[in-house]
């Protein structure tokens, strides 16, 4: 892991990385106050940039969900085999990836959470994030109700995060996180394309 001097705190990045983040009510929902998200302006000679921080600490929470939304599938019985292999495909891809952020944040001095934020599961007005009660329902359903349930909650993650990638592939200065956001548009969109499929055969 490359060295990096400390980021300060400034009110730039997140709102650059969340601006098309909805709310609980579903995506068409207005933005939260970018006044409590965290924010870094990156120090002389360093890799890194306001996006890139802002990006790590928005996307571990959506890695969070995703990941364990996968776990509620597998936990299930009478799941569509193809659909619990995307569930374990997810979870293996996301976990580590997690791992990679925390390590970036921890190196440039800046924490997890965005500022605001309790916890990594309660970050529900990011784009493409689940409500409690959305997860709710996901965990009660069974059989081809809940794969159906799942496939069609995870586009809608899979496209929030993507737009999160997006953002940081065009804002970001940090090499490894830039091709991190670039990997995930890839294979989340490949995900997206299977599962789309997926449903058309439920």
């Amino acid at each position: 892991m490359k060295r990096y001097a400390v980021i300060t705190s400034s009110a730039v990045a997140a709102a650059l990385l969340l601006s098309g983040c909805g709310s609980d009510a579903g995506p068409n929902s207005a933005a939260p106050d970018t006044g409590t998200q965290a924010a870094t302006q990156s120090a002389p000679g360093t890799g890194a940039a306001p996006a890139d921080a802002a990006f790590a600490q928005a996307m571990i929470p959506h890695h969070d969900q995703a990941v364990n939304m996968s776990q509620m599938m597998l936990a299930k019985d009478g799941v569509d085999p193809d659909v619990r292999k995307l569930a374990e495909d997810i979870k293996a891809a996301q976990g580590p990836e997690i791992e990679t952020m925390h390590g970036w944040l921890e190196a440039w001095g800046q924490p997890t959470m965005m500022a605001g934020g309790s916890d990594h599961s309660s970050h529900s007005s990011m784009s493409g994030m689940m409500s409690d009660a959305d997860l709710g329902k996901l965990k009660s359903a069974q059989g081809t109700d809940a794969s159906r349930m799942f496939l069609e909650q995870m586009v809608e993650h899979h496209e929030g995060a993507i737009t999160m990638a997006e953002q940081e592939a065009a804002n970001g200065s940090d090499p490894d996180a830039v091709e991190l956001a670039k990997k995930v548009v890839a294979d989340q969109q490949a995900e997206i394309d299977k599962m789309k499929d997926l449903l058309a055969g439920l």
